[in-house]
């Protein structure tokens, strides 16, 4: 488990469509081989909210991680994204996904919990019965304050020393309570390895985590392998460097009504890179308001982002 290494970036891929609908298994390999190509991505982390992971069914959800398994070559680790509701759905989900060739878990909290909030101990039980029924290594995942399934530090704590838990992908959004939580969980399991997964907020979160497990690795890369490296070697200099530069980038994709409309501008801003043909999504997702695609390609002009080749 511990030779999993998320030191680095770690994309969280869109799911392509064809223009009917269904699973783009092209423009995987396109996307998953061109990421998987760049030196400091650690892993493809699948089926999240920026692979619309829930709007499949389960048998494309193994498709799409068998596919970016096969786009990889073996070069970089599968994680999948795992969403089921109840413990036991979740579990058997893991061990489907170890079958499809997932190498590691983004566990999510049960979607009640959004609403209703959790029992204290429950969360502790999901991660359990899943790595006990799938063997699957886990990553602890931490939703934003302002819900009702972000965990509490104790509940982070015991959920971190648990076997097969081996990194953290924090999204508190709450910079009181990030800076008082990430020293504890440092101070607590120095091996654990913490991401970040801000990526409306990367520069303030740069400096404290290993890498990144966001949604905009998808669209620049490279730039955020550059700020992780600014990050890891404390130059704030470089990091607001690249900040700026990605600013209207980062305003186009992510300073929208609602986060969920990242994942229609993240295909749009595949399009510009000439990985993608077009930005089809499913509902309950929409397209974006007419012009979008447009400021978004002027976006991507502005912070030097070019078009890719990719032999896919």
């Amino acid at each position: 488990m511990m030779t999993i290494d998320l030191r680095g970036l770690s994309p969280a891929p869109v799911t392509p469509f064809t223009e009917e609908g269904d699973i783009d298994f092209a423009a995987i390999e396109r996307l998953g081989s061109w990421l998987g190509s760049i030196d400091g991505v650690k892993s493809l982390v699948v089926l999240g909210h920026a692979g619309e992971g829930t709007f499949l069914t389960v048998d494309e959800q193994l498709d799409v991680i068998r596919a970016f398994r096969d786009s990889v070559e073996g070069r970089i680790p599968i994680v999948a994204g795992i969403t089921g509701e109840g413990n036991k759905v979740a579990a058997l989900e893991a061990k489907r996904a170890v079958d499809a060739g997932a190498s590691a878990g983004l566990v999510y909290p049960s979607h009640g919990w959004l609403r209703f909030g959790f029992q204290q101990g429950a969360p502790q039980t999901r991660y359990q019965d899943i790595y006990d029924e799938s063997g699957l290594p886990l990553i602890l995942f931490q939703y934003p304050d302002n819900t009702k399934a972000s965990y509490d530090l104790d509940t982070q704590l015991e959920i971190a020393g648990q076997e097969g838990v081996f990194a953290a992908k924090n999204g508190v959004r709450n910079m009181r309570r990030w800076y008082t939580e990430i020293p504890a969980l440092r101070a607590a399991y120095p091996e654990l390895q913490i991401l970040s997964c801000h990526d409306e907020y990367l520069l303030p979160t740069m400096f404290d985590v290993d890498g990144l497990l966001v949604g905009y690795g998808n669209i620049a890369p490279e730039l955020l392998v550059d700020l992780i490296a600014a990050g890891q070697a404390k130059d704030y200099a470089a990091a607001h460097e690249i900040h700026e530069r990605l600013l209207p980038v980062t305003k186009n994709v992510y300073h929208r009504g609602s986060h969920m409309e990242g994942t229609v501008a993240l295909k749009w801003g595949l399009v510009h890179r000439g990985i993608l043909e077009h930005a089809t999504v499913r509902t309950p997702l929409l397209p974006l308001a007419d012009g979008a695609d447009k400021e978004i390609a002027a976006a991507f002009v502005s912070a030097g982002i070019e078009k890719v080749t990719v032999d896919a």
